[in-house]
């Protein structure tokens, strides 16, 4: 074999071993080929590893170093890899998708009944009763305050829907007030969900937050004047 000819093979394999990239995702390790991670030009991950920007870090091997999960890293690589849309871990490959930028999953992922229950049907309703993020917090102070020296800590919750619904609770309310009882009002909205539909979705948040969470409707004392207990829940945080 001629030096030329060696020197052409030389370059072509150094060319070959630069298309495999050597990856660290969070601890988890990875190799793959530079044309996969390329597959979307206009991904996070092409933008990474474009050759007029600036690679990610490495680490101690000499592995490119992403800091994110990566647990489903290996369902964005299947995905670059073959097309292949994951079933499991929805939510969390979602939210890597997100980061990556990979528009045609992210597509994909939003016509599953998962993401497309949670982002477009339940999420949409919510964003319709007022203050409904800042109430959930709400409810959490309330609740660790209340929480001191107890394995367990209740609060009043008012879910009215309709302006009509609210009117009827003035009343309890006011007596409420009056017997300094704090209660976290929610509502009213204009969707089609019900009380009880709101209610699930006030113990799903908490219980994304971490809390264990339960509710039942709200018995009031013996004498105490009550005539709209459909709308009063007393919620329940359970610490140990």
């Amino acid at each position: 074999m001629s030096i030329c000819s060696e020197s052409k093979q030389n370059g072509s394999n150094l060319q070959t071993q630069s298309q495999i990239v050597a990856l660290n995702v969070g601890g988890e390790l990875f190799t793959t080929t530079l044309s996969t991670l390329k597959k979307h030009p206009h991904s996070k991950l092409a933008e990474m590893f474009a050759q007029d920007q600036p690679k990610p870090p490495m680490d101690s091997t000499g592995r490119y170093f992403i800091d994110r999960p990566g647990t489903y890293f290996k369902y964005i690589l299947e995905y670059l890899r073959s097309d292949q849309v994951p079933t499991q871990c929805i939510q969390d490959v979602y939210k890597e998708a997100l980061f990556y930028d990979i528009e045609p999953l992210i597509k994909e992922l939003e016509d599953s009944p998962q993401i497309f229950g949670e982002q477009v049907a339940r999420k949409q309703f919510l964003s319709q009763v007022p203050l409904y993020t800042e109430n959930i917090e709400l409810m959490v102070r309330i609740a660790r305050a209340e929480a001191m020296a107890s394995r367990q800590s209740s609060l009043m919750v008012c879910v009215v829907k309709t302006d009509e619904d609210f009117a009827k609770c003035q009343d309890v309310l006011a007596s409420l007030d009056a017997n300094k009882k704090l209660v976290v009002k929610f509502g009213p909205w204009k969707a089609s969900p019900s009380i009880l539909d709101l209610l699930d979705c006030i113990k799903m948040d908490l219980e994304a937050k971490g809390y264990t969470i339960s509710f039942q409707v709200f018995a009031p004392e013996k004498g105490f004047r009550f005539s709209a207990n459909y709308y009063f829940y007393k919620f329940f945080f359970t610490w140990w």
